[in-house]
């Protein structure tokens, strides 16, 4: 057993009479391997990519939410008043007249 390891460690399969099924089997190996390493980082990039655009989508979450509040006070009658008496226009003293409009059947 000790002769074999001592062979494995000074390469000896690598240059005895039936070496080319050995290359052939670490190439394979070799290739094997590159082909991982390179599905590991395309996996880890996406990974990256995923958690950009997690982050991403929570800070448009929150503009929105940010957007939402702030077109709620605009749309405030309150807030109208003030708006319009900054331009001028005052609050009509006489309410509105409802229109009916009969139609003729």
């Amino acid at each position: 057993m000790s002769i074999k390891f001592y062979d494995i460690l000074k390469g000896n399969f690598l240059i005895a009479d039936d070496a080319i099924k050995n290359w052939r089997m670490l190439l394979f190996l070799s290739f094997l391997a590159i082909v991982m390493i390179a599905s590991s980082h395309n996996a880890e990039s996406k990974v990256h990519q995923i958690a950009k655009l997690n982050n991403e989508v929570r800070e448009l979450r929150t503009q929105f939410v940010d957007g939402r509040t702030e077109l709620m006070q605009l749309k405030m009658e309150s807030s109208v008043i003030t708006k319009m008496n900054e331009i001028g226009i005052s609050r009509p003293t006489v309410p509105p007249k409802k229109i009916i409009v009969k139609s003729g059947s």
